[in-house]
């Protein structure tokens, strides 16, 4: 088959479509013929050499498609030859034929097209596994989500909205971000490059700061974030973006305000823990609101390319200037 392979690490230019063996389903997988790939932050750092995937894994890049299903292993009861699917996975996902997991693989409804299905795996797991697994979102309260304009925020503020948040404060590096965050239930959308967020959420808060953190951001964030947080506030890290080493960090406010901070990742999770999250997005999500006319939640995709632009793709992830998913079709 071919695949998205990367000559060695380093920039978008190492990539281009190869040859590779065609892998054959273990007896609790599917082969899904993929029909679109999507990327993520994670692809990146995987192409440079610094983010290797998990054992067992295939080494090509690429964790959310959608496809129809080609073969089945032998204890697959789920799913059958000829079936729409879609669904996360270790790796591989770049490439004419991957492998899932049966208990990661969800059904595509009629409503979503092949692009908007691969445009959910990732980051709505993410989103709602670091919004209730982790920091445990209860309705009334305040959080603040960081980089709301990815597509991990864009899923975090409109499931934070639907949990009944109270008051839903993101940042993003534009006003028309900020804008278009609003425009999803954001009660204020703070521009980082004009503005002092921790001063504005402070303000907004008189003081009493937010409940609940998501960060992506890490070390040029973490004191401010720490300040923000309200008394018994939680915070997940998702990511190090700015850096992960801090100097002179004072700890005294986790004990202080009673604080909670955890890092959280998914790719690396056991498949019993994926396949809870992968029950919980299938039914809240996809079942409830996009199989259906519905107006609670919205896939937003920024673009869309061939494979064979794929190293265009990456830059344009780079850039940062994206809002919302890129889908990678695969011809």
């Amino acid at each position: 088959m071919r695949a998205v392979l990367v000559r060695q690490p380093g920039d978008a230019s190492q990539l281009y479509i190869g040859e590779c063996p065609t892998p054959t389903p273990k007896d609790t997988q599917i082969l899904v013929k993929v029909k679109c790939f999507c990327l993520n932050r994670m692809d990146i750092n995987q192409r440079q050499g610094a983010y290797p995937p998990p054992p067992g894994a295939s080494e090509i890049l690429g964790v959310e498609v959608s496809g129809i299903v080609e073969s089945v292993g032998q204890s697959v009861t789920k799913f059958q030859p000829g079936d729409a699917v879609f669904g996360l996975m270790g790796g591989g996902g770049y490439a004419e034929y991957a492998v899932m997991e049966q208990e990661l693989a969800m059904p595509k409804p009629d409503a979503l097209s092949f692009q908007q299905a691969a445009a959910i795996p990732e980051t709505w797991f993410t989103a709602y596994q670091a919004l209730f697994f982790v920091l445990g979102l209860k309705a009334g309260e305040d959080i603040l989500i960081h980089a709301g304009a990815s597509g991990v925020g864009i899923a975090a503020i409109q499931l934070a909205k639907q949990a009944g948040a109270n008051r839903i404060f993101v940042t993003a590096g534009s006003d028309e971000k900020t804008k278009f965050c609003e425009s999803l239930g954001a009660t204020r959308g703070i521009n980082y490059k004009t503005e002092d967020w921790a001063a504005v959420i402070a303000q907004e808060t008189a003081n009493k700061g937010v409940n609940a953190t998501v960060d992506f951001v890490g070390k040029d964030y973490f004191d401010k974030n720490i300040a923000t947080l309200a008394i018994d506030g939680r915070m997940v890290l998702l990511a190090f973006l700015s850096g992960a080493v801090l100097d002179g960090v004072n700890i005294a406010p986790l004990l202080k305000k009673r604080l909670r901070v955890e890092g959280s990742a998914l790719r690396s999770r056991s498949l019993e823990y994926q396949t809870r999250l992968r029950d919980a997005i299938y039914k809240h999500v996809v079942e409830e609101h996009f199989a259906k006319p519905s107006e609670s939640y919205k896939l937003f995709i920024d673009k869309e390319f061939d494979w064979k632009d794929i190293a265009e793709a990456h830059r344009t992830m780079e850039s940062n200037q994206t809002m919302g998913k890129l889908v990678v079709k695969v011809t």
